[in-house]
């Protein structure tokens, strides 16, 4: 079956044969994001999900250059390149279309709290994506050996072929990531590379009779695409309003009766409600109201004048502020996702004047651009995930430092009914910087909301401002963080994390295991 490399002069294949090398690297690069976003809304985006992603990559490439080099050894011929990068495209192509169903099973399986579904989803997914990676890691070693023509001019051949490869990578890195994807979203970003794949294969196929073949699949991928369901996800509950790959999310938009719900990547967690019968919402937003009562005790019922809110998300809490203090209480929201602000102010009515909303990462935004406080509060997530950068020593103390006297820092923590580590982490750290540290738990959700005061303060102390608290809507909060919330000194003083050391991720990886497996 071997023979004699063919030659390429001056034919279009090899004319194509570098523009060859160069849009597999692009495809190879947009295939990894591409993967990584159709994931999102199902598995998350954390450190440990994109480890397994970009490792895997790298393996099923590793193959490919094996098998690929011995390949074009035993088939040097310019056909048998192009059919391989004319299936890879196809199959990059196919991908969206086939991870719908399989993904829709992922969404069943965290439903049903099924590890079993959860976990085979996420293996046949990966394995979806292990072919046509496989395929492109191909193309190198190929197109070194259909280009060699003397061994002294090796070296030379290899290093243009490696070069334009990784030029083609890093197109294939911008291109999906700040125009693609935020544009015109995952699948036809995958679409679009896998179709220019099989383009330049077709058209260096021309004078081949397989080349209708490969164009008739290229016709039913598009006609495929145009008739696939435009949702990306469908909603675990209520009537779907609205939906959006943004920069940093998969955005969801839901209505269940009364109440507008903004739903974030994987979908289990509620970031934001709203309910034009009802602005309390028995969620941890109520309780960060009554915040600036965790301070040494009061002669006058303590209202906070500036409160700082590092993950505004739909505005829920910041809404609250306004209605319980009025329009005096000068309230700054920082949400990393503008795209999340759009939506905001659409669909959850975040327009009160008091309220200013920016965009932006909240560590950074702490750094340069925050003034002082009475009330800082930190409810920033990737769900399920806190970024690890926002739970150490050195941020609660660079939060310290735009707080004033007395001023308090609270943060919304996770957990479980039994399982408090998360609580306990966030708790020991804040210990290490605020001399008083108390807890309430959210009655109606798996939330503990960890206070932290700038002065020594004593659980009399609270517990005497949240009686001088009378304004209505604070003041039943207030009650119900005093009858409900199991109000009390935080007992943590364990790990604390650092900007060097903070596990945040496999902590809460391990919280989650326990909870769906009952260990």
């Amino acid at each position: 079956m071997g023979g004699r490399a063919t030659d390429l002069t001056n034919t279009p294949a090899r004319w194509l044969l570098l523009p060859l090398v160069f849009v597999s690297g692009m495809a190879s690069l947009a295939v990894e994001f591409g993967a990584a976003r159709l994931l999102a809304p199902y598995f998350g985006t954390s450190l440990y999900v994109w480890g397994v992603l970009i490792g895997l990559i790298l393996i099923y490439l590793s193959v490919g250059y094996v098998i690929g080099g011995r390949l074009a050894d035993r088939y040097p011929r310019d056909e048998v390149l192009y059919q391989i990068t004319a299936w890879a495209g196809l199959w990059i192509g196919v991908i969206p279309l086939v991870s719908y169903p399989i993904l829709l099973l992922s969404q069943q399986g965290f439903k049903d709290l099924s590890v079993g579904l959860v976990a085979g989803t996420l293996v046949a997914v990966m394995l979806l994506f292990a072919a046509p990676v496989i395929l492109l890691g191909f193309v190198s070693p190929f197109a070194i050996r259909l280009l060699l023509t003397d061994v002294a001019t090796g070296g030379n051949t290899a290093g243009r072929v490696y070069a334009l490869s990784t030029a083609g990578s890093i197109l294939g890195t911008f291109l999906p990531v700040f125009w693609f994807i935020p544009t015109y979203g995952t699948r036809p970003t995958l679409e679009g590379f896998g179709l220019a794949l099989v383009g330049i294969s077709v058209a260096a196929l021309w004078r081949w009779p397989r080349r209708r073949l490969y164009a008739s699949f290229a016709a039913a991928v598009i006609l495929a695409w145009i008739f696939l369901p435009s949702g990306i996800k469908p909603p675990q509950v209520g009537q779907l309003v609205y939906e959006k790959e943004s920069a940093y999310h998969y955005i969801q938009v839901v209505q269940v009766g009364t109440k507008t719900e903004l739903i974030l990547n994987e979908g289990q967690a509620i970031h934001s409600i709203y309910d034009p019968q009802n602005l309390l919402t028995g969620g941890p937003w109520d309780y960060m109201v009554v915040a600036n009562a965790f301070r040494p005790a009061q002669a006058t019922e303590p209202r906070p004048k500036d409160v700082a809110i590092l993950g505004l998300a739909g505005g829920t809490s910041a809404r609250q502020y306004t209605a319980a203090y009025g329009p005096g209480v000068q309230i700054t929201g920082v949400e990393i996702d503008p795209d999340i602000l759009t939506v905001a102010r659409k669909y959850f009515h975040l327009d009160e004047p008091n309220v200013h909303a920016v965009a932006g990462d909240a560590r950074y935004w702490v750094d340069t651009q925050a003034g002082q406080y009475d009330v800082v509060v930190m409810d920033a997530y990737r769900q399920p995930y806190i970024p690890f950068h926002l739970t150490t020593r050195e941020f609660f103390s660079e939060v310290r430092d735009h707080l004033r006297p007395g001023g308090v820092a609270v943060v919304n923590a996770g957990r479980t009914a039994t399982d408090y580590r998360l609580v306990d982490a966030i708790a020991s750290t804040m210990a290490a910087v605020y001399p008083s540290v108390f807890l309430v738990d959210v009655p109606a959700f798996a939330n503990t909301l960890v206070y932290a005061s700038t002065q020594p303060t004593t659980l009399a102390d609270v517990q005497h401002n949240l009686g001088l608290i009378n304004e209505p809507v604070a003041q039943s909060i207030a009650v119900s963080a005093m009858n409900e919330g199991n109000l009390r000194v935080s007992p943590y003083h364990s790990q604390v994390f650092t900007d060097d050391l903070a596990p945040v991720e496999r902590l809460i990886d391990e919280i989650i295991f326990g909870y769906v497996t009952g260990k």
